[in-house]
C-alpha cells in the first residue's frame, strides 16, 4: 500500500469537493444522476510551503477552491436560464468578505470597547473578552443556521465528505458500506480550524499593543480615536500570521490523537461538528465516494 495523500474538502450544493496536493474534484447528484468535474491546483514554491507560511496559503487556495466549486455546484442545482456571471461571482465574495469582517472582528471589537474594556490598559483581558464575543457570535450564527433545510443537506453531505475521507485513510476499500461505518467527526475540518484561529487570535492581539507602544514609545499620548485607528487596521494585517500559527496547530492535533494536550486542541471543534455535520444518505455518500475515487485516480495518474 502507497503512502497516503493529504486530502482535504468541503461540502457544496448536492455533492461534496475534495481536493488532493495537485488535484481537485467536485460531484453532486443532478437528474438523480452523479455528474463531475475536476481542476488543477497550481503548484507552490518552496517559500510557499515552509511551515507558519503554508496555513494561510493553504487558506487562500481552498477559498478559491471552495468557491469555485461551490458556484459550480449551483449552477448545475439552478435552470440553464439562470446560469450565475463573474460579475454577481465577484460581488458575492466581496459582500461575503465584508460581512465576515463586519461580524467576527469588527462588532466583537466594538462591543468589547463599549463594555468599558481598553486594549491599551489590559491587553490580555480585552481580547479575551474579544474573542469569547467573536466565538460567541460564531456559534449563535452556526446553531441559527443549522435549522434551516438546505444548511441541514449541505451538513449532510459535510457528514458524508469526512466519513469518505476516513475510510481512506483506515486503507478501507471505498464503497457506501465500508464509508458509512466511520464516524462524521475530523479533527482536520475547517470547524476546528476556525475555533483555533480564534483562540490564537487572543494571544496574538495580546501582545500587539506592547508591541506598538514598544515600536512607538509616544502611541499612550495619542488621543483614543487615533489609537484604535491604528491598532484595529493592524489585526486585520495579522490575520495572515494568525492563520499560519493555527494551521500548524490544526496539522499537529490531527497527527498527535494520542496524545492528550493535542486531543484536548481538537476536542471543541469536534463538538461544534456534531452541528456542522450529520448523518448522510446512502445517496450522499455515493457522491462523496464519487468525489473522492476522481481526486485519487488524477492523483495517481500523475505519478
Amino acid at each position: 500500500m502507497g503512502k497516503k495523500l493529504s486530502v482535504g474538502g468541503q461540502a457544496v450544493i448536492e455533492g461534496v469537493m475534495i481536493r488532493g496536493p495537485t488535484k481537485y474534484a467536485v460531484a453532486v447528484r443532478k437528474n438523480k444522476r452523479i455528474t463531475a468535474k475536476s481542476g488543477a491546483i497550481h503548484p507552490k514554491n518552496r517559500f510557499f510551503r515552509l511551515p507558519f507560511v503554508r496555513g494561510f496559503v493553504n487558506l487562500a487556495e481552498m477559498l478559491a477552491i471552495g468557491i469555485k466549486s461551490l458556484m459550480w455546484s449551483a449552477e448545475q442545482a439552478a435552470p440553464k436560464e439562470e446560469n450565475i456571471g463573474k460579475k454577481e461571482l465577484a460581488f458575492t465574495i466581496f459582500v461575503s468578505i465584508g460581512f465576515a469582517i463586519l461580524f467576527f472582528i469588527a462588532l466583537p471589537y466594538f462591543l468589547t470597547n463599549l463594555l468599558g474594556f481598553y486594549e491599551e490598559k489590559k491587553p490580555f483581558l480585552f481580547n479575551l473578552i474579544d474573542g469569547a464575543i467573536r466565538i460567541l457570535i460564531f456559534l449563535i450564527y452556526i446553531v441559527s443556521i443549522s435549522f434551516m433545510r438546505d444548511v441541514k443537506i449541505l451538513f449532510q453531505y459535510h457528514g458524508a465528505e469526512h466519513k469518505a475521507i476516513h475510510c481512506y485513510e483506515k486503507s478501507k476499500k471505498l464503497n457506501v458500506q465500508n464509508v458509512q461505518k466511520f464516524t462524521t467527526l475530523h479533527p482536520r475540518c475547517g470547524t476546528s480550524f476556525l475555533l483555533i484561529v480564534f483562540t490564537i487570535s487572543i494571544f496574538v492581539f495580546s501582545l500587539l499593543p506592547s508591541i506598538v507602544i514598544y515600536l512607538f514609545p509616544d502611541f499612550l499620548s495619542l488621543n483614543t480615536f487615533v489609537r484604535k485607528s491604528i491598532l484595529f487596521p493592524v489585526r486585520i494585517l495579522l490575520i495572515p500570521l494568525i492563520a499560519g500559527i493555527s494551521y500548524e496547530i490544526l496539522k499537529m492535533s490531527d497527527k498527535k490523537q494520542n496524545n492528550f494536550m493535542f486531543k484536548l486542541v481538537s476536542m471543541p471543534g469536534l463538538w461544534l461538528q456534531k452541528i456542522t455535520t450529520q448523518e448522510p444518505t446512502n445517496r450522499q455518500v455515493e457522491v462523496a465516494v464519487s468525489s473522492l475515487k476522481k481526486l485519487l485516480a488524477m492523483e495517481n495518474k500523475k505519478k
